[in-house]
Protein backbone atom coordinates (compact mmCIF):
# COMPACT_ATOMS: atom_id res chain seq x y z
CA UNK A 1 0.00 0.00 0.00
CA UNK A 2 2.94 2.16 0.78
CA UNK A 3 4.34 2.08 -2.40
CA UNK A 4 1.16 3.65 -4.24
CA UNK A 5 1.02 6.24 -2.08
CA UNK A 6 2.27 9.13 -3.74
CA UNK A 7 0.65 8.06 -7.21
CA UNK A 8 -2.76 8.35 -5.52
CA UNK A 9 -1.91 11.44 -3.65
CA UNK A 10 -0.10 13.61 -6.08
CA UNK A 11 2.67 15.93 -5.20
CA UNK A 12 1.23 17.50 -1.95
CA UNK A 13 -0.59 14.37 -0.91
CA UNK A 14 2.69 12.82 -1.03
CA UNK A 15 5.18 15.04 0.85
CA UNK A 16 2.61 15.12 3.55
CA UNK A 17 2.22 11.24 3.85
CA UNK A 18 6.29 11.22 3.71
CA UNK A 19 6.23 13.77 6.69
CA UNK A 20 3.75 11.29 9.12
CA UNK A 21 5.83 8.60 7.91
CA UNK A 22 9.62 10.33 9.01
CA UNK A 23 7.65 11.98 12.40
CA UNK A 24 7.12 8.30 13.21
CA UNK A 25 10.12 6.83 12.38
CA UNK A 26 12.32 9.98 14.19
CA UNK A 27 10.04 8.77 17.57
CA UNK A 28 11.61 5.08 17.54
CA UNK A 29 14.92 4.13 19.87
CA UNK A 30 17.65 5.27 17.64
CA UNK A 31 19.34 1.95 18.80
CA UNK A 32 17.16 -0.18 16.99
CA UNK A 33 18.79 1.72 13.56
CA UNK A 34 22.26 0.49 14.87
CA UNK A 35 22.14 -2.25 12.20
CA UNK A 36 19.56 -4.21 14.42
CA UNK A 37 20.19 -6.70 16.33
CA UNK A 38 17.44 -7.68 19.23
CA UNK A 39 18.44 -7.81 22.83
CA UNK A 40 17.96 -11.16 23.13
CA UNK A 41 19.72 -12.07 20.70
CA UNK A 42 22.68 -9.64 22.17
CA UNK A 43 22.84 -11.45 24.84
CA UNK A 44 22.76 -14.31 23.77
CA UNK A 45 25.86 -13.65 21.32
CA UNK A 46 27.56 -12.28 24.22
CA UNK A 47 27.48 -15.16 26.63
CA UNK A 48 28.25 -18.20 24.28
CA UNK A 49 30.95 -20.35 23.94
CA UNK A 50 32.23 -22.48 21.13
CA UNK A 51 30.97 -23.44 18.41
CA UNK A 52 27.16 -23.06 17.67
CA UNK A 53 26.50 -23.75 14.12
CA UNK A 54 22.45 -24.45 14.11
CA UNK A 55 21.76 -21.06 16.41
CA UNK A 56 24.30 -18.80 14.27
CA UNK A 57 22.61 -19.81 11.13
CA UNK A 58 18.98 -19.11 12.68
CA UNK A 59 20.33 -15.51 13.62
CA UNK A 60 21.96 -15.49 9.99
CA UNK A 61 18.68 -16.21 8.96
CA UNK A 62 16.44 -13.66 11.00
CA UNK A 63 18.88 -10.99 10.69
CA UNK A 64 18.55 -10.69 6.56
CA UNK A 65 14.66 -11.38 7.20
CA UNK A 66 14.00 -9.01 9.04
CA UNK A 67 16.88 -6.05 7.89
CA UNK A 68 14.71 -3.82 6.49
CA UNK A 69 18.11 -1.89 4.96
CA UNK A 70 19.06 -5.01 3.18
CA UNK A 71 15.72 -5.74 2.40
CA UNK A 72 14.83 -2.29 0.63
CA UNK A 73 18.15 -2.39 -1.08
CA UNK A 74 17.55 -5.83 -2.58
CA UNK A 75 14.03 -4.09 -3.62
CA UNK A 76 15.99 -1.86 -5.36
CA UNK A 77 18.16 -4.08 -7.03
CA UNK A 78 15.63 -6.31 -8.46
CA UNK A 79 13.18 -3.85 -9.25
CA UNK A 80 13.33 -3.92 -12.94
CA UNK A 81 15.03 -7.45 -13.14
CA UNK A 82 12.80 -10.06 -14.95
CA UNK A 83 15.14 -12.74 -15.58
CA UNK A 84 15.95 -15.04 -13.19
CA UNK A 85 19.46 -15.45 -14.25
CA UNK A 86 20.15 -11.63 -13.57
CA UNK A 87 18.50 -11.64 -10.25
CA UNK A 88 20.72 -14.79 -9.41
CA UNK A 89 23.97 -12.50 -10.55
CA UNK A 90 23.25 -9.42 -8.50
CA UNK A 91 21.90 -11.19 -5.51
CA UNK A 92 25.06 -13.12 -5.64
CA UNK A 93 27.42 -10.75 -6.12
CA UNK A 94 25.75 -8.57 -3.25
CA UNK A 95 25.94 -11.91 -1.04
CA UNK A 96 29.55 -12.11 -1.93
CA UNK A 97 30.10 -8.55 -1.18
CA UNK A 98 27.91 -8.96 2.18
CA UNK A 99 29.90 -12.64 3.56
CA UNK A 100 33.24 -11.62 2.52
CA UNK A 101 33.42 -7.82 5.04
CA UNK A 102 31.42 -10.00 7.70
CA UNK A 103 34.04 -11.96 7.78
CA UNK A 104 36.79 -9.25 7.23
CA UNK A 105 35.83 -7.18 9.52
CA UNK A 106 35.31 -9.55 12.25
CA UNK A 107 39.05 -11.43 11.74
CA UNK A 108 40.53 -8.31 11.30
CA UNK A 109 39.12 -5.96 13.92
CA UNK A 110 38.35 -3.06 11.59
CA UNK A 111 36.74 -0.70 13.90
CA UNK A 112 33.85 1.37 11.96
CA UNK A 113 31.54 3.42 13.89
CA UNK A 114 28.14 1.68 13.18
CA UNK A 115 26.38 4.82 12.83
CA UNK A 116 28.22 6.01 10.21
CA UNK A 117 28.37 2.77 8.13
CA UNK A 118 24.74 2.19 8.47
CA UNK A 119 24.30 6.32 6.95
CA UNK A 120 26.29 4.64 4.04
CA UNK A 121 23.97 1.58 3.80
CA UNK A 122 20.96 4.31 4.07
CA UNK A 123 22.92 6.24 0.97
CA UNK A 124 22.69 2.80 -1.16
CA UNK A 125 19.12 2.44 -1.06
CA UNK A 126 19.01 6.52 -2.01
CA UNK A 127 21.45 5.09 -4.96
CA UNK A 128 19.81 2.37 -6.22
CA UNK A 129 16.74 4.21 -6.24
CA UNK A 130 18.27 7.24 -8.32
CA UNK A 131 19.56 4.30 -10.72
CA UNK A 132 16.07 3.22 -11.29
CA UNK A 133 15.01 6.32 -11.97
CA UNK A 134 17.74 6.73 -14.74
CA UNK A 135 19.19 10.26 -12.79
CA UNK A 136 22.77 9.74 -13.40
CA UNK A 137 22.09 8.81 -16.98
CA UNK A 138 20.81 12.52 -17.05
CA UNK A 139 22.45 14.01 -14.68
CA UNK A 140 26.17 13.29 -15.92
CA UNK A 141 25.30 11.73 -19.06
CA UNK A 142 26.74 8.21 -17.83
CA UNK A 143 25.64 4.75 -16.87
CA UNK A 144 27.45 3.45 -13.56
CA UNK A 145 28.23 -0.63 -13.76
CA UNK A 146 25.52 -1.69 -12.09
CA UNK A 147 27.40 -5.03 -11.13
CA UNK A 148 29.92 -3.27 -9.98
CA UNK A 149 27.79 -0.71 -7.64
CA UNK A 150 26.31 -3.72 -6.50
CA UNK A 151 28.87 -5.35 -5.36
CA UNK A 152 30.49 -2.20 -3.72
CA UNK A 153 27.69 -1.91 -1.41
CA UNK A 154 27.16 -5.30 -0.25
CA UNK A 155 30.69 -5.31 1.18
CA UNK A 156 29.48 -2.04 2.97
CA UNK A 157 26.57 -4.23 4.20
CA UNK A 158 28.75 -6.52 5.74
CA UNK A 159 31.02 -4.42 7.45
CA UNK A 160 27.94 -2.65 8.99
CA UNK A 161 26.81 -6.63 10.98
CA UNK A 162 30.93 -6.68 11.53
CA UNK A 163 30.81 -3.74 13.58
CA UNK A 164 28.47 -4.42 15.64
CA UNK A 165 29.11 -7.84 16.21
CA UNK A 166 32.84 -6.46 16.94
CA UNK A 167 31.08 -4.20 19.74
CA UNK A 168 29.70 -7.64 21.25
CA UNK A 169 33.19 -9.04 22.02
CA UNK A 170 32.12 -12.35 20.73
CA UNK A 171 34.51 -15.37 22.26
CA UNK A 172 37.43 -16.27 19.75
CA UNK A 173 36.46 -19.98 20.44
CA UNK A 174 34.80 -21.27 17.81
CA UNK A 175 34.58 -18.12 15.94
CA UNK A 176 34.74 -19.16 12.50
CA UNK A 177 32.72 -21.91 12.43
CA UNK A 178 30.18 -19.65 14.16
CA UNK A 179 30.22 -16.89 11.40
CA UNK A 180 30.21 -19.02 8.31
CA UNK A 181 27.21 -20.57 9.84
CA UNK A 182 25.87 -17.03 10.18
CA UNK A 183 26.52 -16.28 6.82
CA UNK A 184 24.92 -19.62 5.58
CA UNK A 185 21.68 -18.31 7.48
CA UNK A 186 21.72 -15.33 6.25
CA UNK A 187 21.54 -16.39 2.91
CA UNK A 188 19.02 -18.87 3.65
CA UNK A 189 16.59 -15.64 4.95
CA UNK A 190 17.95 -14.05 1.84
CA UNK A 191 16.58 -16.52 -0.05
CA UNK A 192 13.09 -16.42 1.72
CA UNK A 193 12.87 -12.72 1.81
CA UNK A 194 13.79 -12.55 -2.17
CA UNK A 195 11.66 -15.18 -2.66
CA UNK A 196 8.89 -13.18 -1.28
CA UNK A 197 9.62 -10.11 -2.84
CA UNK A 198 9.87 -11.83 -6.54
CA UNK A 199 6.30 -12.80 -5.92
CA UNK A 200 5.02 -10.21 -4.62
CA UNK A 201 6.43 -7.60 -7.87
CA UNK A 202 5.97 -10.24 -10.35
CA UNK A 203 2.12 -10.61 -9.20
CA UNK A 204 2.08 -6.64 -9.39
CA UNK A 205 4.52 -6.17 -12.83
CA UNK A 206 0.85 -7.97 -14.62
CA UNK A 207 -1.05 -5.14 -13.58
CA UNK A 208 -1.16 -1.79 -15.66
CA UNK A 209 -0.38 -0.16 -12.42
CA UNK A 210 2.99 -1.41 -12.04
CA UNK A 211 4.57 0.83 -14.47
CA UNK A 212 2.20 3.80 -13.56
CA UNK A 213 3.62 3.76 -9.96
CA UNK A 214 7.39 2.66 -10.83
CA UNK A 215 8.47 5.79 -10.56
CA UNK A 216 6.71 7.40 -7.55
CA UNK A 217 7.82 3.79 -6.15
CA UNK A 218 11.69 4.72 -6.18
CA UNK A 219 10.94 7.90 -5.31
CA UNK A 220 9.54 6.40 -2.06
CA UNK A 221 12.57 3.89 -2.12
CA UNK A 222 14.73 7.22 -1.88
CA UNK A 223 13.06 8.91 0.64
CA UNK A 224 13.43 5.84 3.04
CA UNK A 225 16.83 5.51 2.05
CA UNK A 226 17.40 9.18 2.76
CA UNK A 227 15.13 9.01 6.13
CA UNK A 228 17.79 5.72 7.54
CA UNK A 229 20.56 7.94 6.51
CA UNK A 230 19.50 10.88 8.72
CA UNK A 231 18.71 8.86 11.56
CA UNK A 232 21.65 6.87 11.54
CA UNK A 233 23.84 10.59 11.19
CA UNK A 234 21.50 11.70 14.22
CA UNK A 235 22.31 9.09 16.16
CA UNK A 236 26.11 9.45 15.25
CA UNK A 237 25.90 13.43 16.46
CA UNK A 238 23.82 11.94 19.76
CA UNK A 239 25.72 8.99 20.99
Amino acid sequence: MGFFVCGHLGLVGCNIAIMKRFLIFMQMPIILFAHGVTTGDQGYIQEINGVNFVPFMYLGAKHMVTGYDHLLFLVGVIFFLYRLKDIGIYVSLFAVGHSSTLLLGVFADIHINAFIIDAIIGLSVVYKALDNLGAFQRWFGVQPNTKISTLIFGLFHGFGLAAKIIEFDIDSNGLLTNLIAFNIGVEIGQLLALSTILILISYWRKKSSFLTHAYSTNVLLMTLGFMLTGYQLFGYFNS
